[in-house]
Formats: structure tokens, C-alpha cells, sequence
């Protein structure tokens, strides 16, 4: 009998010892849980957006510029600082942050902020919530002014450090023409949607036709018929009708017309900028019916680029606006990995 109940005594407290075990696992692990949730949800988190004013000077004037910013956590911790600029016939915000209901990443903003980067964009003078008063047309060198404007802000505010760049169309020219004259300023610069002399560009030919309309005003109207065109003139059906007009919806609340210094600068000025004088590492992303640039005219562009760091990129699909094409995100993965791209350890 003695025995029977010391067996019992001695089975019970081997059940209290496992139970004691099993709960101190998971006591152990429910804390791991509690980290690994807001992880996996941190890519579905809709990045913030936050207003930002500076000034540039010009000829004796401040000129009111509008920058927006969007990064997830503290900005001193990012992968990087982004500077985005936006091309002839929109202001910044529609291009790089375009909402576009079903399409959660319709954003490059909000991909490159959940990626890790401090991500910024300026509208150039004319367009969007910047200046509109001065009688100018906002030229590509103008623009590249705005861009050191924007450039010098950021810094000031988040810390001496080079910026990565990206420009898109004339906004391509614009940041190229900057990373030109300030080669301290950008560490890693992608261009897209370029053209350099403008040889062999059917987009620019059709413009060229009305070249001296875009020299006597400083100003051209764009509606949503010209929004469309954008899509339309290369290849029809690149873009989903849903996401041209969201981008339609998003330019014209800003702007109902938009400065001509671009167009001119592109039908009889170019080239602009000198490729043998950037001397960032450099991307050039080219969609395959883009008809502003001919292949032939940004690879002798891309040949005379000194630095070895650089990539000539097609994008099978894609027109102009390669943002809002249907292959968006081949666009979002040669900018992600591009400014990801580590720096040569070897340059022999």
C-alpha cells in the first residue's frame, strides 16, 4: 500500500515538473510572437506623408518651394535619402505618390519608405504647390536649381550626407544637369524615361511642330485628353484606364496648366547636360516603347558616363510613364535595387 501511493506521489509530481516545463516554453515564446507580429504587418503599414517649404534664390527673389517626405521610423536610421523628381507635366506628388484604389503600391513613395529609405520629392517652380508667380517658364537649368534647393534642405534638416537621385523624362534631364554641377551632392542617380540630343525621337519630332507656340508663353493647358495622350501616343494599353485616371484626377486638382521652359528646352536646346561630367554612379531605365529617346541616343549617352559603376536597363512593357504602366513593379525593382547596389570594395 505504502508503495502503490509512492508511485502515485511520484507520477503526479512528474506531471507538475512537464506542465512547469511546458509553460516556461512558453512563456519563453510568446514574447518572440508579440516581436515577430508587427514585422510581418510593418509592409502593409501605410507610410506617413509630411509638408515641407523651402526657398531658393534667383535673380534677387525667394522663390517658395513645396517638398514632401515620407520615411517609416526615425529618418537618422534609414537605408538612404531619396530625392525623386517629377517630369514636364505634372507636379511631384501624382508621380511618385499616386493612389490608386486596389493597387496598394501604386506609390513609389510608399515602396521605397517600407523599403527602409528616408524618400523625398520637390515640386520644381511652377508646378504643384510651389512658386506659380514669376514670369518664367521654368527651364531644365531652373529646374536643377530647384533640385539644389531641395537637395540643400534636406540635408540641413537630416545631416550632411550625398542623396540618391532619380529623375523621370525632363525630370531625368533636371537631375542629371544636377548630380553635373554638384557632384557632392548625389551618391547613386537613376534616369528615366531620358533622352539626351533627341535624335531618332518620335516624341519630340510631333512636338517640334509647335515650337513656336511653347516659346511665346510661358505657360500650356493640359486637361485630361492630355493626360490620356501620355499613355496613348507610343503604345495604347500599357497602362490600366483605372490608373490613368487617378493620375489624371491627382495632377489636375494641382494644376490646370503647366510651365513650357521643358518643352523648349527639349524640341531645340538640347543637349543639356555633358555625361562625361557626371560622375555619380549612374542607372539610365528606358521602358521598350518610350518614344522620347531613340536606344541609339542614350547608349552613346550611356558610353561616355565615366564612372564603371553604371547599367543601361530596358523595361519590357513599358511606355513613358513608367510608374503607372501595367509592369509598374519591374520599374520599382531596378530603382529599389539600384540604390541598394553596394559600392565596389575593388576598383583595381
Amino acid at each position: 500500500m505504502a508503495k502503490t501511493k509512492k508511485k502515485a506521489a511520484k507520477k503526479s509530481a512528474g506531471k507538475a515538473r512537464t506542465k512547469a516545463l511546458r509553460r516556461s516554453v512558453a512563456r519563453k515564446a510568446r514574447p518572440a510572437a508579440r516581436k515577430a507580429a508587427p514585422a510581418k504587418s510593418a509592409g502593409l503599414t501605410k507610410p506617413k506623408g509630411r509638408e515641407y517649404w523651402t526657398t531658393k534664390q534667383d535673380q534677387g527673389e525667394s522663390v517658395k518651394l513645396y517638398l514632401f517626405n515620407k520615411v517609416v521610423g526615425d529618418p537618422k536610421k534609414a537605408r538612404g535619402t531619396i530625392l525623386l523628381v517629377h517630369g514636364s507635366s505634372m507636379a511631384s506628388t501624382p508621380t511618385f505618390d499616386l493612389q490608386v484604389p486596389g493597387r496598394s503600391d501604386s506609390s513609389i513613395m510608399d515602396v521605397l519608405a517600407r523599403a527602409g529609405y528616408d524618400v523625398w520629392c520637390v515640386d520644381m517652380e511652377g508646378y504643384g504647390k510651389s512658386e506659380k508667380s514669376r514670369n518664367n517658364n521654368a527651364s531644365i537649368s531652373q529646374g536643377a536649381d530647384d533640385c539644389l534647393a531641395a537637395a540643400t534642405y534636406i540635408r540641413k534638416l537630416r545631416g550632411a550626407k550625398k542623396l540618391l537621385t532619380y529623375g523621370i523624362s525632363s525630370g531625368a534631364l533636371r537631375a542629371a544637369l544636377f548630380a553635373q554641377r554638384n557632384p557632392d551632392l548625389v551618391s547613386r542617380l537613376a534616369l528615366d524615361a531620358m533622352v539626351w540630343t533627341g535624335q531618332g525621337s518620335p516624341t519630340l519630332e510631333q512636338r517640334a511642330k509647335r515650337l513656336d507656340e511653347f516659346r511665346a508663353k510661358n505657360r500650356r493647358p493640359i486637361d485630361r485628353a492630355f493626360v490620356h495622350s501620355i499613355f496613348n501616343r507610343d503604345h495604347p494599353g500599357s497602362a490600366d484606364d483605372a490608373v490613368i485616371n487617378a493620375f489624371a484626377d491627382a495632377i489636375l486638382k494641382l494644376d490646370d496648366s503647366v510651365p513650357t521652359g521643358t518643352y523648349v528646352d527639349m524640341c531645340a536646346n538640347l543637349p543639356v547636360c555633358d555625361p562625361e561630367k557626371i560622375a555619380a554612379p549612374t542607372l539610365i531605365m528606358r521602358g521598350q516603347w518610350d518614344g522620347i529617346a531613340s536606344f541609339e541616343d542614350l547608349i552613346k549617352f550611356f558610353e561616355k558616363l565615366p564612372n564603371p559603376d553604371k547599367t543601361f536597363a530596358v523595361m519590357p512593357g513599358i511606355s513613358h510613364a513608367s510608374f503607372q504602366g501595367k509592369n509598374y513593379a519591374i520599374a520599382h525593382h531596378m530603382l529599389l535595387a539600384w540604390f541598394a547596389q553596394p559600392e565596389p570594395v575593388y576598383r583595381g
